[in-house]
């Protein structure tokens, strides 16, 4: 017998104003420039994603930071990351996560995983990994770079070339020794990361704890739900990957209900039902007026914000179909390599493409687009386009900004200029 419709309803217009507020982007850069404010961003979307790329001068969990903490600087999360009071992880979840490490406990499937998936890959390589964990042992954190003598290769993961030489022994054995949680990830130095024992880096009761399965699909589950802020049970690719598979997530999504903890929601436009936190129910009910905000403010989003993790809410909500094309082949590509999604109060109104000459100090907008029936010079557009801009290049520390050598370029930057910026 399906289940009654939900007695929660809300329209398309709400559950965009919702999202964009509790997210944390109405207003952007609102939270308080201190390090503690990245805690307050996990605590709110559970878990960041991290890529390595700094095409626009920042990396993705770096981009989403800025967004909403006033003042940012990158040094603040890897504070809590590497330093010595370690708050945050990295580990694979949704892929490679920040996670808080006092939720340790909860994430441990993704190691179990690792050694059922990866585990032969010890075995085959036994001399090499006992050398690596001596070195460290011996010597403390260390790179591939550590041991260039190891001219073997494997087939990797990320080999799927066919015409792929495939990758160095020592740098798939460490990979492994991180994804089946011997070693972490104590420092990066640009993209090249230095592994510790896992032991000396996380507090021995949190090793020592074990949650039981069913806790930890009940975790990683909320966690996504965390991140959405309104998700259905089903979901495509990453979005779900880790948490079960459907009926499990429906099992597991009922109990969440029953428990409290979310709500269902039917959102005008979707047939599926969606839910909502509990505790973010404030939130939802201070959205529903309808008041257009005086001045909507501009904010550049990450490839991969959570915001944007659920391509199909995205589409059915704001009309936005994006697909971040860094791994599509140029000649497919439809805009550009590293594009930013453009949110201009509760719309995504069009993308940008932002790219840090380091040389130069230069931020060079590679390009830039706008949906069909946005007029980029409508009221309010250009100076809070202009704010956004201005936080982004002190930011990334750029001491100019570039345009595209397009009419829509020349039209930006003389309408920047004269707002002043």
């Amino acid at each position: 017998m399906p289940a009654p419709p939900p007695d929660l309803q809300i329209s398309a217009d709400h559950a965009r104003r919702f999202l964009v507020r509790r997210h944390l982007l109405d207003p952007p850069r609102s939270l308080p420039a201190k390090p503690s404010s990245v805690l307050d961003v996990v605590d709110r979307l559970g878990s960041l994603q991290f890529d390595p790329l700094e095409v626009p001068g920042a990396r993705n969990h770096d981009l989403v930071l800025h967004n909403r903490v006033a003042g940012y600087e990158r040094e603040w999360c890897d504070r809590w990351l590497y330093g010595n009071d370690r708050r945050l992880i990295e580990l694979y979840n949704k892929s490679l996560n920040i996670l808080p490490v006092d939720e340790l406990p909860f994430y441990r499937l993704a190691w179990s995983h690792g050694a059922d998936r990866y585990g032969d890959v010890l075995a085959e390589h036994a001399g090499l990994a006992n050398r690596i964990r001596h070195h460290i042992r011996e010597s403390g954190p260390v790179s591939t770079a550590s041991f260039r003598d190891v001219t073997d290769r494997v087939q990797w993961w990320w080999d799927s070339d066919a015409a792929s030489t495939g990758t160095k022994a020592a740098r798939a054995v460490m990979e492994t020794m991180f994804v089946v949680g011997e070693l972490g990830i104590a420092r990066r130095e640009g993209s090249r990361r230095f592994y510790d024992l896992i032991d000396r880096l996380v507090p021995a009761r949190l090793l020592e704890t074990h949650a039981p399965e069913a806790e930890q699909a009940r975790h990683r589950l909320l966690s996504r739900h965390r991140g959405v802020g309104l998700m259905a049970v089903g979901g495509a690719g990453e979005l779900v990957m880790g948490t079960g598979k459907a009926p499990e997530r429906a099992r597991i999504t009922a109990a969440l209900v029953e428990e409290g903890a979310l709500l269902p929601v039917a959102v005008e436009g979707f047939r599926e039902v969606r839910h909502v936190l509990a505790e973010e129910m404030p939130i939802l009910q201070a959205t529903e007026a309808g008041e257009a905000t005086a001045t909507p403010p501009v904010s550049f989003l990450a490839p991969l914000d959570p915001l944007m993790w659920d391509r199909r809410l995205v589409k059915g909500l704001f009309d936005f179909d994006y697909i971040w094309e860094v791994y599509v082949p140029a000649p497919k590509r439809r805009h550009g390599y590293y594009v930013l999604p453009l949110l201009f109060g509760d719309r995504l109104v069009g993308r940008i493409e932002p790219r840090f000459e380091r040389v130069t100090r230069t931020l060079r907008i590679a390009g830039i687009w706008f949906e069909d029936g946005f007029g980029p010079m409508e009221q309010h557009f250009v100076p809070a386009l202009a704010d956004a801009l201005h936080a982004y290049r002190m930011f990334v520390g750029a001491t100019s900004v570039t345009w595209p050598r397009t009419r829509l370029g020349r039209d930006l930057a003389a309408a920047l200029r004269r707002v002043g910026t």
